[in-house]
């Protein structure tokens, strides 16, 4: 059989908590998680992530017991970081990456994803430091994001794919670039989230055709470019530019996902491709049908699921 005939099945489509608007551990205006967990599931979809930490249960036993008996396994889970500030943040960066790295262990998964922090706030707009970091802070964040990568690895057994984000500074072309061109590759990979690079200016087939070995998960979702253009324009923030909708369902939105999903396939490596479509706030009866629809339209693209597997 040839790698081409098994590429496909080794792209496993899931969602996460980002998908039904949830971006904080307790917020009245979120979904509750147990709405959550059964929508998903109800929804065709096998994986997902622990989203923000404390938002679904923190208990591992607890935790396994709700997504196991919905049929649903964690991917990854996620971590923000503010590493260009050196080492004097080390230590409260490590407190916060080892309890959700020691829950995402306990879960079965095998991924980290890390977020670095946001030159301005994401709700507010408000201007926290610059956005463009010094040849120094540069170092310190590769350096320590390379640190990052070890210590997971090592104490707890995961890998790190750093996300690049909107209105963070891993973010266009040129800074993913210089990012992924500093860093150790056995230390650092990437997540690759199509709408935030495309939010950014990114091609994200391009960005797999070039840096093809640092790819190790995928976020999919898409921009609109017409809400996108107001956006730039206008200098939105990140958050009142997902109020405006500016993360769109699929497939009215830019990159288009097949070429993206055809262009992993050809890594021929296992990938992780979670839908997050950025909805903060929306109304609690609008995320479960987009989830379908999604789930639906991705399997339209080839990215049916495998039998359900270890990982």
């Amino acid at each position: 059989m040839t790698s081409s005939a098994v590429a496909p099945s080794r792209i496993r489509i899931g969602s996460a908590p980002d998908s039904w608007g949830v971006w904080f551990p307790d917020d009245p205006r979120q979904v509750p998680w147990r709405r959550f967990l059964d929508e998903v599931s109800e929804a065709g979809y096998e994986w997902i992530e622990l989203g923000p930490y404390g938002y679904l249960p923190t208990d591992p036993a607890r935790l396994a017991d709700e997504t196991g008996r919905r049929g649903l396994s964690v991917s990854a889970g996620t971590v923000f970081t503010g590493l260009h500030h050196g080492p004097d943040v080390w230590d409260r960066t490590w407190e916060h990456v080892a309890g959700i790295a020691a829950l995402t262990r306990a879960m079965g998964a095998r991924h980290l994803v890390v977020i670095p922090s946001f030159w301005r706030d994401d709700r507010t707009g408000e201007v926290l430091e610059e956005r463009d970091l010094t040849a120094g802070q540069w170092r310190h964040l590769t350096t320590q994001t390379e640190r990052l990568g070890r210590e997971v690895r090592d104490r707890f057994g995961l890998r790190i794919a750093v996300h690049p984000h909107a209105d963070t500074h891993i973010d266009t072309e040129e800074n993913v670039a210089r990012f992924l061109d500093a860093t150790d590759p056995d230390l650092v990979s990437l997540c690759l989230d199509t709408g935030h690079y495309a939010y950014c200016g990114g091609d994200s087939v391009e960005l797999i055709e070039t840096y093809g070995e640092r790819i190790g998960y995928l976020h999919l979702k898409q921009v609109d470019p017409e809400i996108l253009a107001r956006v730039v324009a206008d200098g939105v923030p990140f958050g009142p530019a997902v109020a405006r909708g500016v993360m769109c369902e699929p497939p009215g939105g830019v990159p288009a996902l097949e070429p993206v999903l055809a262009a992993a396939r050809g890594l021929d490596v296992d990938l992780f491709a979670i839908v997050e479509q950025d909805m903060y706030p929306c109304p609690p009866d609008r995320p479960f049908p987009i989830a379908r629809r999604t789930r639906e339209y991705l399997r339209s693209c080839g990215g049916n699921p495998p039998a359900r597997q270890t990982h």
